[in-house]
């Protein structure tokens, strides 16, 4: 079986929407026909979900499983941090806790040589089993005191050979000099993994956006794959801690697959496609 394509969603900053866009692509991957699966290499939250043997992974991810149709499995999120107060968290790796209330200093001092193989084990399983794996970076890949120890944004996408769409929250304000700001911060390298911008939560006229898109283009030397409008669903966003202000429910409150569905087609119609599907080539 050949090795899975790849594509990756990074932010400009958290809670723009990546855990939403990315189940949307996993949706119309899967309307597509395609096999695919999604994977955040970490994920800081903690609202969990328990899989059908027992292991604990990210809320988002499972979801995101759903939209793609398939059952969730630890490899999709292989390191799950559950802040435990006093600057602390239980580390969970592929499902099972690595040690409790480890401090954020003795993570991130030891992580690069102790988790980058789980990741690396996780990603591979995944590369073997599917088509199409639509990644999921962490916050923002210009965390400029963080990028050294960063393993789940450019060092995934590196590993993974996924190309970069960057997602910008236009609704807070401050969208396309978050674009421009965060490419700016990134290596040469890294710049140029990145293929692409995608505006998310945009509420108006889209004729009158035009000019600030044509701008940012031409600054950033990026294409602008997407405009996704705001939308009305009830999908928890869960980015970071930001589950906290979402949404919660049962699968009894809310017709997941309906949700899915329609976030689905509002973004395929909002992205150029074709492009996506050129980047998966």
């Amino acid at each position: 079986m050949a090795k899975a394509k790849t594509i990756m969603l990074q932010g400009t900053a958290s809670n723009v929407g990546k855990s939403i866009l990315a189940a949307a692509l996993c949706r119309i991957l899967r309307h597509d026909g395609r096999r695919v699966a999604p994977f955040k290499a970490q994920n800081m939250t903690q609202n969990s979900f328990i899989t059908r043997d027992g292991r604990e992974m990210g809320h988002a991810q499972a979801l995101q499983a759903q939209a793609a149709g398939i059952e969730p499995r630890v490899e999709m999120n292989p390191i799950l941090l559950k802040p435990a107060g006093g600057a602390s968290s239980r580390v969970i790796v592929l499902g099972s806790p690595l040690r409790e209330g480890m401090s954020s200093l003795d993570y991130h001092l030891g992580k690069n040589l102790k988790l980058l193989a789980e990741i690396k084990k996780a990603l591979s399983y995944l590369q073997q089993e599917y088509e199409i794996i639509v990644i999921e970076g962490a916050g923002s890949p210009a965390e400029v005191n963080l990028k050294e120890r960063d393993l789940a944004n450019m060092r995934t996408a590196r590993l993974a050979e996924a190309p970069v769409l960057l997602v910008a929250d236009i609704d807070r304000g401050g969208a396309l000099a978050s674009v421009v700001g965060t490419l700016e911060l990134l290596d040469p390298e890294e710049r140029e993994i990145v293929q692409g911008i995608i505006i998310n939560r945009f509420r108006g006229d889209l004729t009158l956006l035009r000019p600030a898109l044509d701008f940012l283009e031409n600054k950033s030397g990026k294409p602008v794959v997407g405009v996704i409008p705001f939308l009305d669903i009830h999908l928890p966003e869960e980015d970071s801690l930001s589950f906290k202000n979402s949404p919660r429910y049962t699968d009894d409150d809310v017709d997941l697959e309906a949700e899915f569905d329609h976030l689905a087609d509002v973004c395929r119609s909002s992205l150029d496609m074709k492009r996506i599907y050129e980047l998966l080539d």
